[in-house]
């Protein structure tokens, strides 16, 4: 079953960063992963579900015109509002609500798509694909180990996005502990999201 928004509220009532997004090397670690796996230098508008304390939301917000980052708890988007810079658009916003108006060529799952049932991610993970550019990234990290709340795995997740029609992996990387895997959507085949062929680094 999809976990609740008071699941959320009563993980920030206990602690201030309940999974040390401010104080891990393999947080920081994480988000340096994920900022280097995107293809593309920097992007007009992205959407960032699930931003918690906006510690990988400022980081997205520099290679970013705008970013919509959401939570779904009102006290989290408190504490994260001190942190993200002008640019980012903090929201109270639940995956699987129905999706924000225009559209992104930037959407980042980060340690999110696991809170979801796989009914309601799959639902989910539609609305985003519908307000995905062409030729816009979708990216998704996510934790591997199992953990005894959550209705699904990491790797479960990666499987559902991987199943969307349309999208075109980029690359991954993938360790015991953690997963990133980047698609385009509406590329014709993988040579078309090469950043090297981009560049004009391969002629062939």
């Amino acid at each position: 079953m999809t976990l609740p928004p008071g699941y959320f509220d009563g993980l920030y009532a206990t602690s201030a960063d309940p999974w040390g997004f401010t104080e891990r090397w393999y947080e920081e670690r994480k988000r340096a992963l994920t900022l280097a796996a995107l293809p593309v230098r920097s992007f007009r508008r992205g959407f960032e579900p699930g931003c918690s304390l906006g510690v990988l939301s400022a980081e997205l917000a520099r290679r970013c015109g705008s970013l919509v980052s959401t939570d779904v708890s009102a006290v989290v988007l408190q504490r994260a509002a001190g942190r993200v810079p002008e640019n980012v658009e903090l929201r109270r916003w639940a995956l699987g609500d129905p999706p924000p108006e225009g559209s992104f060529d930037l959407v980042v799952l980060s340690e999110v798509g696991y809170y979801l049932d796989a009914p309601d991610l799959r639902a989910a993970l539609d609305g985003l694909l519908s307000v995905l550019e062409d030729g816009g990234t979708l990216l998704a990290c996510h934790w591997r180990h199992p953990v005894a709340d959550y209705p699904q795995s990491g790797d479960a997740v990666h499987a559902a996005v991987g199943e969307l029609p349309g999208l075109v992996p980029l690359g991954a990387w993938r360790d015991e502990d953690v997963v990133v895997e980047v698609w385009e959507k509406g590329a014709a085949g993988p040579g078309e999201v090469s950043v090297a062929r981009r560049e004009g680094l391969v002629s062939e």
